[in-house]
């Protein structure tokens, strides 16, 4: 028993040292290394730096026009980019749009859905209204506007007045007297014999503050059968003694099948298009 003992103390100190000098033999081994010829090695260095320095060198020209009657190609870029960025906005502020979705939102809340139907589908929705709507501008602006400066017809500057002035006269068939006249007022701008004189800068806020107007009394005409079915189911609940019954989850169901049955999409949207005064 001793001896086998005194075997194991022995095997646990010679594996240790094993490894030792196997690893020491093979780091001296590695450390020899072979000097190499600095000149050759400095040669190769400067003929690489050099191809380097030819492989990274870039050319960079801008040309513009250089007609003084049409912009620069730079200019035109910037515009571009600016119409891009300024694109949702024009689209809400100056077409159909805003009175679209503000409607289709209080028939949603009306209902008493709140997230049925989705906002992506009320945004798309709106959009493709939006399109139908403004369809007839939008051909009116291509065929008296972009066709002729596609051809090179007519400038630039032309081509911007003519564009504005379909909208223009669309934003104006939607706009109260009233609402032009408080921003005639805070403008200071004196009395015009037309509205066709009048500035853009007046007409967008006054025809946006109009369709709000428009689109409020629809929402309003909205909810009126809707709150009736909410007092009904209340009364009928506060008769019957449920106290801690919710009224809108009995009235809920009650207001989906009577927009059901009313055909409400169909009335809805027709009464929405047909607001537009073509």
């Amino acid at each position: 028993m001793k001896f086998s003992k005194l075997r194991k103390i022995l095997v646990l100190f010679l594996i240790p040292l094993a490894f030792v000098v196997i690893f020491s033999g093979t780091g001296a081994a590695h450390a020899t290394t072979v000097t190499p010829d600095t000149g050759a090695e400095e040669g190769q260095a400067d003929s690489v730096t050099s191809d380097n320095n030819d492989a990274t060198t870039l050319g960079l020209s801008l040309s513009t026009n250089s007609d003084e009657t049409s912009l620069s190609g730079t200019l035109q870029i910037l515009l571009i980019i600016t119409v891009i960025s300024l694109a949702p906005s024009i689209l809400v502020m100056v077409t159909s749009f805003t009175r679209i979705i503000i409607v289709l939102h209080f028939v949603r809340t009306a209902i008493g859905t709140q997230s049925s139907p989705p906002n992506n589908v009320l945004i798309g929705l709106s959009l493709f209204l939006t399109l139908f709507i403004m369809s007839p501008v939008i051909a009116q602006i291509k065929t008296e506007a972009y066709d002729p400066l596609a051809a090179e017809e007519i400038t630039q500057q032309e081509a911007l007045e003519r564009g504005i002035q379909p909208l223009r006269e669309f934003m104006l068939k939607q706009t109260r007297q009233d609402d032009l006249r408080l921003f005639m007022d805070i403008a200071k701008v004196d009395p015009v014999e037309s509205v066709d004189e009048l500035s853009i800068t007046i007409i967008i806020p006054a025809f946006i503050i109009s369709e709000l107007r428009a689109a409020f009394i629809i929402g309003f005409l909205i909810y009126v059968p809707f709150i009736v079915i909410d007092m009904v189911v209340s009364s009928v609940l506060m008769s019957m003694g449920m106290m801690m019954l919710p009224p809108t989850t009995i009235s809920m169901p009650f207001k989906i099948l009577l927009f059901i049955l009313a055909d409400g999409w169909n009335l809805v949207i027709g009464q929405l298009v047909n607001s537009f005064n073509f």
